[in-house]
């Protein structure tokens, strides 16, 4: 404060103009405001949702929400709800609000279905080569964890909203932006198009119960 009321008289200003100035916003009191106002409603207040429609948040990378952000607000993904809501954010929003997702603790999940389980471990680990499918494990990892910047963790996310994802990259709704900035998108087009809808099932079941 100090050096800031020199410069301040060194440049004409008067001392009162440098008090009265309003502070800059902390960036994770603004993530935490537009969490508790708006983000809880769908995803919680600590990044754990209810209800299998909307994504656990809590754990994602930091990176990756950051950038699913920008993609909400631009339109290369496509959600009227998320499109409208990103629309109000600045890039320092949308940073400091995959610092806080990506700072909760996740909570872990039950996988129900003993028999998909079991499949999609298959396809996790190993993939299925006469169908050209990779393993999941290989961009998602071992654990479900994902990879920073690049790939979502899995592990634990509703295993209904996973395949309601997979198939809308299967179906072109997803990563299939005219722009081709989605480019890992772009790449679960590629997958998700050679899967079944039991696969799906089958897969995101067994993620669901990783942790």
């Amino acid at each position: 404060m100090k050096r800031t009321l020199l410069l301040a008289l060194a440049l004409g200003l008067p001392a009162f103009a440098v008090a009265q100035a309003p502070a800059k916003p902390d960036a994770a009191a603004r993530a935490r405001d537009l969490v508790n106002q708006i983000c809880a409603a769908c995803h919680g207040p600590d990044g754990t949702s209810a209800t299998p429609a909307n994504p656990s948040l809590a754990g994602l990378p930091a990176d990756y929400i950051t950038t699913q952000l920008a993609h909400f607000k631009s339109g290369v993904r496509p959600s009227p709800i998320m499109q409208a809501f990103a629309a109000t954010l600045t890039d320092e929003d949308r940073v400091a609000l995959g610092k806080f997702f990506s700072s909760q603790t996740p909570k872990p999940q039950e996988a129900k279905d003993a028999t998909l389980v079991r499949q999609g471990q298959r396809l996790w680990r190993a993939g299925d080569a006469d169908a050209g499918l990779p393993a999941c494990s290989s961009c998602h990892g071992p654990a479900g964890l994902g990879i920073p910047k690049l790939y979502p963790r899995l592990a634990g996310q509703w295993a209904d909203y996973t395949v309601a994802q997979l198939k809308a990259f299967k179906g072109g709704e997803r990563g299939m932006d005219k722009e081709g900035k989605d480019v890992h998108g772009r790449i679960m087009h590629a997958v998700a198009r050679t899967m079944t809808e039991d696969q799906m099932r089958a897969v995101a079941e067994y993620a669901q119960g990783l942790r």
